[in-house]
């Protein structure tokens, strides 16, 4: 299905695309070490930034050791208080990188949701990538993340990337090699960039 898409879609060049967006926060929805999902968020990065877009990779492995603990429920360590300001506080674009975890997207990123005031996330934008190592590229774990933000009031991009067998399409080095999937990101960020 895939291919089937990506033969249909015209190629556009990466520079000088109409560029709506100053800066983006890519999300990375997991807080495991060394994922996949990292490593398709630095593929991303490296995407905005030969289209002149300025980004930032938030991973949720560097949120606060005791984040369920300090960060809920009208508490806020000066830690996560800074992530909040530098990642989500002064940005409009966001992609929400988000692995598959049981059918679903990590517990992590919902709490994570959760413990950020609403309002900081009304009216902003967001593009969602599925990932996992199976073949449905986490398509149901981003209907119930585009549940979640639609709630928040986030405008969501439609065209929703699910990235499926994602370890076979990285090399030893941690680079996402696999030319269709880099065409259909392209296609992706030129789409958003216009949103």
């Amino acid at each position: 299905m895939l291919l089937l898409v990506l033969n249909s879609m015209p190629h556009k060049k990466t520079k000088n695309v109409n560029n709506n967006m100053q800066s983006i926060t890519l999300i990375s929805g997991t807080n495991r070490i060394g994922s996949y999902t990292e490593k398709v968020a630095n593929y991303y990065q490296t995407q905005l930034k030969l289209r002149d877009v300025e980004s930032s990779i938030l991973s949720l492995k560097n949120l606060p050791e005791a984040f369920i603990s300090s960060d809920l429920y009208g508490k806020r360590s000066n830690e996560f208080q800074t992530l909040i300001d530098s990642h989500i506080a002064n940005e409009t674009n966001f992609i929400f990188l988000v692995p598959e975890y049981n059918g679903s997207f990590a517990g992590i990123l919902k709490v994570f949701l959760d413990a950020i005031p609403p309002k900081l996330w009304l009216d902003k934008k967001a593009c969602l990538v599925g990932i996992s190592s199976g073949r449905a590229g986490n398509v149901i774990g981003l209907e119930h993340l585009t549940t979640i933000l639609n709630h928040l009031k986030i405008h969501i991009y439609h065209h929703k990337l699910p990235i499926s067998r994602v370890d076979t399409l990285i090399d030893e080095s941690g680079n996402l090699t696999d030319l269709e999937t880099q065409k259909i990101i392209a296609y992706q960020l030129d789409g958003f960039s216009r949103f």
